[in-house]
C-alpha cells in the first residue's frame, strides 16, 4: 500500500466517523464496537 492510497483510506474513514458523530451521536461506532467484541468472544470459543 502507498503513502498515498494510505493517507486517502484514513481521510475517508475520518469522514465518516465524523459524519457518525454528527448525524446519530457515535450511535453506530458503539453498534459496530459492540458487535465486533461479540465475533471476538465467538472466535476465542473455538479456538
Amino acid at each position: 500500500m502507498t503513502d498515498r492510497i494510505a493517507f486517502w483510506l484514513a481521510a475517508v474513514l475520518a469522514v465518516l466517523i465524523g459524519a457518525d458523530f454528527a448525524l446519530t451521536g457515535g450511535e453506530t461506532l458503539v453498534f459496530l464496537a459492540r458487535k465486533f467484541f461479540d465475533l471476538m468472544d465467538w472466535v476465542a470459543f473455538w479456538r
